[in-house]
């Protein structure tokens, strides 16, 4: 069984960390359940094990928070759904290549719900979308712009950190820094796109495609 938590309001990110590594703990000991976590954060910048400093352009802009996960510089903030994902990737199969290729397809198939074509491209973490609604770049090809981004820890097999979505938040925020260390491309959003889309509706889907079985290996199921 996997507990779904949701928190109300803002949830401030060092207790966030801090309730994440004691549930992680506890899961590995046998005390506690797996658990899917949906927060928001208040506006701040995290830096992942790889963030390189030049990637904070604006450090004054809201504040800065070292992260344990992997990957470089991202934004949290109102608007945004989190996902931290608590689970035992040891019974699933010991693969933590495998395991962030399933967070990647829950994201596209939670974008699918709402006909929004989530992709990934090779050497850009996270989920991409095209843009040809809008101008294309220098370079003449259509433009791409991120709508999730994923990032991860493990600690005696059980992840936690995971993923964010942007539903509506605040696209100026993300000026403050270089998302995940990708220069040249843009970040988009549900509403964003065009699309009437609240954080419940996005919450509904993430469960319904959990459950349907989109990532087997989250579920304990194959095939």
């Amino acid at each position: 069984m996997v507990d779904w938590i949701t928190s109300e309001g803002l949830t401030g990110y060092e207790d966030a960390a801090a309730w994440m590594e004691a549930r992680a703990d506890a899961i590995a000991q046998g005390r506690a359940s797996e658990a899917i976590w949906l927060v928001e954060h208040p506006p701040l910048y995290t830096a992942g094990t790889s963030a390189k400093p030049a990637d904070l352009v604006d450090p004054d802009r809201f504040p800065v928070f070292q992260s344990k996960r992997g990957g470089q510089y991202t934004y949290h903030g109102p608007g945004q759904r989190v996902v931290y994902v608590m689970l035992d990737v040891g019974r699933r199969g010991h693969d933590v290549r495998r395991f962030v290729q399933q967070l990647e397809a829950w994201v596209i198939a939670t974008l699918d719900q709402f006909n929004v074509r989530g992709e990934l491209r090779e050497g850009r973490v996270g989920v991409w979308v095209a843009r040809p609604d809008l101008p294309p770049g220098p370079d003449g090809a259509m433009r791409e712009d991120k709508i999730a981004a994923i990032g991860v820890r493990l600690r005696k097999w059980i992840s936690f950190h995971g993923l964010s979505i942007n539903v509506e938040p605040d696209l100026g925020h993300f000026d403050g820094i270089v998302p995940c260390g990708i220069r040249d491309h843009g970040v988009t959003s549900l509403v964003d796109l065009g699309l009437p889309v609240t954080m419940a509706d996005v919450d509904v889907a993430l469960r319904a495609t959990f459950e349907a079985g989109h990532i087997q290996a989250l579920t304990g199921r194959d095939g």
